[in-house]
C-alpha cells in the first residue's frame, strides 16, 4: 500500500509529463471524439495528448476541481439533499482518523479500521462484509486500480486479445481527464467500480467530505462515469484500503459495495528503497506459488494491482500467463460474485460465473 506522498509525487510527474506533451505534441490526426477512435491510437504520446470531450467539459463546473479534495458544491441542491437524507444514519461516535494511525487508537479496533488491522467484517450492525476474496474456488477476481490511464490502449488490447475481462476501479478526476479511455472499459466488456474523486485516505475526511468524494466520483461515475460512460457503478474500492465503519456506512447508503483484496502486488508502491521492481516480481511470484499449491482450491483470491503507469500494466501483461496457469478461472470481481447487474442502469449486465467460464 503506497504512501500518500509517493502517490502525489507520481501524479506530479504525470502532470509534468503531460504538460511536456501539450507543449511538444504535433496536431493529432486521430479521432479524439469517439471511444472507437481513441482506442485505435497506438502511440502513447498521442494517447496522452489532451483533448476536449464536450459531454464532460460542458458539465465540469458542476463538479469539484479535478484532483482536489471534494466537498459539496454550494449550488448543488441534489448532493446536499442526498447528504441530508443519509447523514442521520452515519455513526457520529466514530472519529476522523489520522495517517499514520494515532497511538491512542484502541487495540480492540472498535471501528473495523482496515488501515489499522486489515479488518473487513464491520462491527457496526447492518453493514455487509467487505469483499476481499473471490468466493468461487480456484478463481482470481481480476482488477486494476487508479485508471483510466491515458496510455492504456496496449494493455487493453492485450486483454481484448486474451478475451479477458477485469474490474477497473476508476478515479473520478482521471475520468474527467480521460473520458474516452473510461468508455473503452465498458465497450470492451469490463466491470467499472468507483475509486473516489481525488484518491484520498477516506477515514481522514469528515463524513460530509467523504460523502462528496464518493458522490461526485460516482456521479461523473453517479456523474463523471455516467456522463463519460453511461453507467452508474454500484461498487467502490477505498484508496489505500483506508476504510472504517463510518466510511462504509456512507458508501452503503450510496448503494456501493466495498471491494478490498487479500494480496498486494505492491506494484504502485515502488520507492527505490524498501520497495523495488524486484519486490513486485517477488510478490507476483509468491502469489502464483500460493495459488499453485492449492491454497485457493475452496475459496478464490483478489490481488491488488494497478493501471497506474507503464510499469504496473507491463507487469500485469508479463505475469498473466502464469496467473492463468495457476488459477482455473480469472474473472471480474462482479462475475465471481454472480453480480449480473453491476450498475444502477438495467440495460447492461454481466454474465453469471457459470456463463463466463463456459465461453
Amino acid at each position: 500500500m503506497q504512501s500518500l506522498s509517493v502517490y502525489r509525487l507520481h501524479k506530479l510527474l504525470v502532470v509534468v509529463g503531460l504538460l511536456h506533451v501539450r507543449v511538444n505534441a504535433q496536431t493529432s490526426t486521430a479521432d479524439r471524439t469517439t471511444e472507437t477512435g481513441e482506442a485505435a491510437i497506438t502511440d502513447p504520446n498521442e494517447e496522452c495528448s489532451p483533448y476536449s470531450y464536450p459531454p464532460v467539459v460542458n458539465q465540469l463546473s458542476a463538479f469539484p476541481s479535478i484532483w482536489e479534495a471534494a466537498s459539496i458544491l454550494s449550488d448543488d441542491s441534489a448532493a446536499q439533499a442526498k447528504w441530508d437524507s443519509i447523514s442521520a444514519n452515519i455513526p457520529s461516535n466514530i472519529s476522523v482518523k489520522t495517517q499514520p494511525p494515532a497511538s491512542n487508537y484502541s487495540s480492540d479496533d472498535p471501528d473495523c479500521w482496515w488501515t489499522y488491522s486489515l479488518c473487513t467484517e464491520p462491527k457496526l450492525s447492518g453493514l455487509p462484509v467487505d469483499i476481499s476474496a473471490a468466493p468461487e474456488p480456484s478463481t482470481l477476481g481480476y482488477g486494476f486500480d487508479d485508471g483510466p490511464n491515458c496510455s492504456h490502449n496496449a494493455f487493453y488490447d492485450f486483454l481484448l486479445n486474451q478475451n479477458q475481462k477485469a474490474t477497473f476501479y476508476y478515479i473520478g478526476s482521471n475520468v474527467a481527464d480521460w473520458p474516452l479511455e473510461a468508455q473503452r472499459a465498458l465497450a470492451d466488456g469490463h466491470e467499472i467500480c468507483a475509486h473516489t474523486w481525488s484518491h484520498p485516505y477516506m477515514t481522514t475526511f469528515s463524513s460530509e467530505a467523504a460523502f462528496a468524494e464518493l458522490w461526485y466520483s460516482v456521479r461523473l461515475l453517479m456523474q463523471m462515469i455516467k456522463l463519460a460512460v453511461g453507467v452508474t457503478p454500484t461498487c467502490w474500492r477505498p484508496p489505500y484500503g483506508d476504510v472504517d465503519d463510518r466510511i462504509r456506512s456512507i458508501a452503503h447508503a450510496l448503494g456501493l459495495q466495498t471491494i478490498m483484496w487479500g494480496y498486494d502486488s505492491e506494484d504502485a508502491d515502488i520507492n527505490g528503497q524498501s520497495i523495488t521492481d524486484q519486490t513486485v516480481v517477488t510478490n507476483y511470484n509468491n502469489f502464483i506459488t500460493t495459488a499453485s499449491n492449492g491454497t485457493f482450491n475452496f475459496t478464490g483470491a483478489i490481488i491488488l494491482t494497478h493501471e497506474l503507469n507503464n510499469f504496473t500494466m507491463s507487469e500485469a501483461v508479463q505475469f498473466y500467463p502464469q496467473l492463468k496457469s495457476s488459477f482455473q478461472h480469472i474473472v471480474p470481481v462482479g462475475v465471481s460474485l454472480n453480480k449480473t447487474q453491476p450498475y444502477v442502469e438495467t440495460n447492461y449486465s454481466l454474465p453469471t460465473f457459470e456463463q463466463y467460464i463456459a465461453v
